[in-house]
C-alpha cells in the first residue's frame, strides 16, 4: 500500500522491516562520512596492487570452467574494483558450465576456435574475436564450446563489477545451470 506522499512502505529503507533500525541519518554527518571514506579509500590504494602478473596467480576449477582471476569482488587489495577480469581455459572438445546472469560480459578469444550459445542461438569464434554478451532485462544464458578436439580455448573475460549495487544476482539472476565436464568429474 501507498503511503501519503506515494512511497511504498516496503521499499523505503527505513521502514523496510518491523525491526527496530539505527538511523545513521540523525547519527551521523554523512557529507563528513564521505570525507571519511574518501581518506579510507586513499589509504587503501595507496599500497594496493597496480600491476597483476598472470603467471603468479592461481587457476581454480570452478562449475563455470577452468579460470583465474585477476580483479574480482573479493579481492580488496587491487588499485580498482570496477570490473571483474579473469581469464578461462576450456579444453580441447569440451566446454563452459552453463549459465543465467545478466549479460554485460565482453570475452576476448586469445586462442583457438569455437562457438557459443547465447539463448539457443549459436554464435561461432575464432582468436582475435570479441564476444560481447548483450544485456536483457530477464538476463541471458550463455555456454561456451571448444570446436578443436585437440587445442584448449583461451578466453580473456571482463564485466563491470555492479556486485555492491546491485547485488550479484543483478536483477535478474545468476546461476550456473549446468557444470563444466571437467568440475562433474571431480564432484560426482
Amino acid at each position: 500500500m501507498n503511503s501519503a506522499n506515494g512511497w511504498n512502505k516496503r521499499r523505503c529503507p527505513l521502514t523496510s522491516t518491523s525491526k527496530p533500525r539505527r538511523d545513521l541519518r540523525k547519527e551521523l554527518n554523512l557529507f563528513d562520512e564521505l570525507i571519511r571514506m574518501r581518506d579510507a579509500q586513499r589509504e587503501t590504494v595507496k599500497d594496493a596492487v597496480w600491476l597483476i602478473k598472470g603467471n603468479q596467480l592461481p587457476w581454480e576449477l570452478n562449475r563455470h570452467g577452468k579460470m583465474q582471476w585477476y580483479l574480482h569482488p573479493s579481492l580488496d587489495d587491487v588499485v580498482t574494483r570496477t570490473v571483474m577480469f579473469y581469464r578461462q581455459e576450456i579444453p580441447g572438445g569440451s566446454k563452459s558450465g552453463r549459465q543465467k546472469c545478466g549479460g554485460s560480459i565482453v570475452f576476448y578469444v586469445l586462442k583457438g576456435r569455437g562457438y557459443t550459445i547465447v539463448d539457443g542461438i549459436r554464435h561461432p569464434w575464432k582468436a582475435g574475436d570479441v564476444i560481447n554478451l548483450p544485456i536483457k532485462e530477464e538476463g541471458i544464458v550463455y555456454q561456451h564450446f571448444n570446436a578443436d578436439a585437440a587445442e584448449p580455448v583461451l578466453l580473456a573475460g571482463c564485466e563491470p563489477n555492479l556486485t555492491d549495487a546491485l547485488g550479484v544476482d543483478k536483477g535478474c539472476g545468476f546461476e550456473e545451470l549446468e557444470d563444466c565436464p571437467e568440475y562433474k568429474a571431480l564432484h560426482p
